[in-house]
C-alpha cells in the first residue's frame, strides 16, 4: 500500500497527490506511468507520473475525477492508503538535443507533460510550452511550467487566461514564425489529432503520449491496442508516446467510446 502524502486541488475536479513510493520514484523516468488501485475490487486506473523526489521517496499524480474510481482516489486525503500502485510502467520520453521544441499540453495533460518539458530543457534545448485549458480555472501547473521553458503561451477556449483559441492555434503561430525541430503533445485525444494534422501540413516531427483504455498494464489483455503506421500496439508496452503523424486517431477516438 502507498500512503498519500500531500494533496492539493487545482480545481474542483482536479486533484494533485503526492504518494509514499521510493522505489518507484529512484526508477522513473519522463513518461512513464503508474496503475493504481482503490479497494480490493477497485478497478485499475493508468496515471502518468508528474514528478518524482528521490530523497523524499515520493511520486506525484495528477487526477481528474470523471468516473467512480477516479472519485474515489480524489476522495483520498493524507495520511489515506492507495491499495495498489504498480510502476513505472511504459516507455520512457526520448530526451536528447533537438533544438527548439515545443511543448503542448491540454488539462491534465500538461501534468505529465511537465517532467518532460523539464527534461528537454535540461538536455539544452529550447522550449516553447504551449498549455491549454476551456477556461482559466482549468489551467494548471503554469508556474512550474514557466520555470522550466523559454517561452509560454497560454490558450483558453473563453479568452479568460492567455489567448483565446486552441492549442493548434498556438502551435500554428509559432510554426510560422521559426524553425522548430519537434513537437511533444499530451492530452485530450481529439486535441492530440488536430495538433498532428497541423503539423503535418508544416512537415515538423511529433510525438504524443496516448491515454487508451488500460486494464492489466503488461500488454497481455489487449485492452490498449491502437494502430500505429498500420500495424498494432499496445499502449502499456510500447509507447505511451507514438510518431503522432503515424497513430489512427479516428479508430483510437471510437475505441474511447466503449464504455460511454
Amino acid at each position: 500500500m502507498n500512503r498519500i502524502l500531500e494533496k492539493e486541488y487545482f480545481s474542483p475536479n482536479v486533484v494533485k497527490l503526492v504518494v509514499e513510493a521510493p522505489l518507484i520514484a529512484r526508477a522513473r523516468k519522463p513518461g512513464h506511468f503508474v496503475i493504481v488501485r482503490v479497494g480490493e475490487r477497485g478497478e485499475r486506473i493508468p496515471l502518468t507520473i508528474a514528478d518524482a523526489d528521490v530523497e523524499q521517496g515520493t511520486v506525484t499524480l495528477v487526477v481528474q475525477a470523471v468516473g467512480h474510481s477516479t472519485k474515489l482516489i480524489c476522495g483520498l486525503n493524507p495520511g489515506d492508503y492507495l491499495t495498489d500502485m504498480v510502476g513505472p510502467l511504459g516507455r520512457a520520453t526520448k530526451i536528447e538535443n533537438y533544438g527548439t521544441v515545443i511543448c503542448s499540453g491540454g488539462g491534465v495533460g500538461v501534468a505529465p507533460l511537465l517532467p518532460i518539458i523539464k527534461a528537454m530543457k535540461e538536455a539544452g534545448n529550447r522550449v516553447i510550452s504551449i498549455i491549454a485549458a476551456r477556461s482559466a480555472e482549468l489551467i494548471i501547473l503554469e508556474d512550474e511550467v514557466r520555470r522550466y521553458s523559454d517561452e509560454v503561451i497560454v490558450m483558453t477556449d473563453d479568452g479568460s487566461a492567455g489567448r483565446q483559441g486552441l492549442v493548434t492555434a498556438g502551435i500554428e503561430d509559432v510554426l510560422n514564425r521559426e524553425n522548430v525541430d519537434l513537437v511533444v503533445t499530451i492530452g485530450p485525444a481529439i486535441m492530440m489529432k488536430f495538433v498532428a494534422l497541423t503539423t503535418l501540413k508544416h512537415n515538423v516531427a511529433t510525438m504524443c503520449s496516448l491515454n487508451t483504455i488500460m486494464v492489466d498494464g503488461t500488454g497481455m489483455c489487449g485492452a490498449c491496442r491502437v494502430t500505429v503506421d498500420g500495424k498494432t500496439k499496445f499502449v502499456c508496452v510500447d509507447g505511451p508516446e507514438f510518431d503522432a503523424h503515424k497513430v489512427d486517431f479516428n479508430e483510437m477516438l471510437m475505441r474511447l467510446k466503449a464504455y460511454n
